[in-house]
């Protein structure tokens, strides 16, 4: 397989990938992922569905057979082919503006970086079609939000869960959301992203500091959740840890304060990564079933604030990036939220 980038420009070829022998049953939203790091695999599906994957085959002959598009995403690939993707234009913004107070860390002409609270939807999506992120960067913005990200997502560059709190980078203009998603895409290999979360967790981490280095692929069984998978059937997911305190009252390991720097920023990486360990999440409602019972097994008040702590106690609290235009390496860092310096301040107390 071999991949040729091209211009990056909306309504132009962003790849050309040429498959020669191929391993049978590779997902075609998968194997262009892969060989597109700018475009994520949700992206690339779609883009499938939007009709700007095409594909053609190479016969033997110099006669090339007429392009057609790819329409299903989980379909697998074919030897000897030629896979075309288009990024298409920008569109205008569809949500509406909303006056949702923000926590602006930093703003100039080119980006607004934000302290995002837990319980804000990055965007508008199924369930949450306002009161998102994305309306009030439109109201406070008042139309210079970049359009690249989409009709539902002007402006947005990176995500942060619902209930999971800290810093965030959202582009204004065109130009800077091209230079911040490069960056994001190369999960700060090249030195200039950083991407630091503060997590509260059950358990006894085993080492002080030490790195998860475990693929990440949808749930077989549950398409909302992520899970572990076998090596070649995900995307490479790396999160490196240090266990900053633990929590032992009495003697008896019961929680950590953990600080996680991410490598490659998957779709609930830190959180997964973490229960496969051993040391969920507290409050993880999706990969945290042991919370009640392990709350359950403080003392007071500790256990009266574990158990009423109902989000992932998860903060994105240090982001450092380049700055798009001037060149300039900046870094923001966030408090913990109240509810979160709460639950620290019950476990330090034990």
């Amino acid at each position: 397989m071999t991949s040729e980038g091209t211009s990056a420009l909306p309504g132009s070829i962003v790849a050309r990938v040429t498959i020669g022998e191929i391993e049978p049953g590779t997902r075609v939203d998968r194997l262009l992922a892969e060989a597109i790091p700018t475009l994520s695999r949700a992206r690339i599906q779609a883009l499938i569905t939007e009709g700007e994957v095409m594909v053609q085959d190479i016969p033997g002959t110099d006669d090339i057979a007429a392009p057609r598009p790819v329409t299903n995403a989980s379909g697998r690939v074919k030897p000897h082919t030629i896979y075309e993707v288009t990024q298409p234009p920008a569109k205008p913004a569809s949500p509406q503006p909303q006056d949702i107070p923000l926590d602006i860390l930093y703003e100039d002409d080119e980006l607004i970086v934000i302290n995002k609270p837990a319980g804000l939807v990055v965007h508008p999506a199924a369930g949450n079609e306002d009161g998102t992120l994305v309306n009030a960067l439109l109201h406070h913005c008042a139309g210079s939000l970049s359009g690249i990200g989409g009709v539902a997502r002007p402006g947005i560059v990176h995500r942060l869960d619902k209930e999971t709190s800290g810093v965030m980078v959202a582009a204004k203009t065109d130009a800077a959301h091209h230079a911040l998603a490069e960056q994001f895409a190369s999960h700060g290999a090249d030195g200039e992203l950083e991407r630091a979360y503060i997590a509260l967790v059950w358990g006894h981490p085993r080492r002080r500091k030490f790195t998860i280095d475990l693929p990440l692929g949808r749930h077989p069984a549950d398409r909302k959740k992520m899970a572990i998978v076998p090596q070649g059937q995900g995307r490479r997911a790396v999160t490196h840890l240090e266990v900053k305190k633990r929590f032992e009252p009495g003697g008896k390991p019961v929680a950590a304060f953990v600080e996680c720097r991410l490598e490659t920023g998957r779709t609930h990486q830190i959180r997964v990564h973490l229960t496969k360990e051993g040391i969920p999440v507290i409050g993880d409602p999706v990969y945290g079933r042991s919370h009640l019972t392990m709350a359950n097994g403080l003392p007071e008040p500790a256990r009266s604030v574990a158990k009423a702590f109902n989000r992932q106690a998860l903060h994105a609290y240090l982001l450092g990036f380049r700055h798009p235009k001037t060149g300039e390496i900046m870094s923001f860092e966030a408090p913990l939220p109240t509810d979160m310096a709460n639950l620290l301040a019950s476990l330090e107390a034990l």
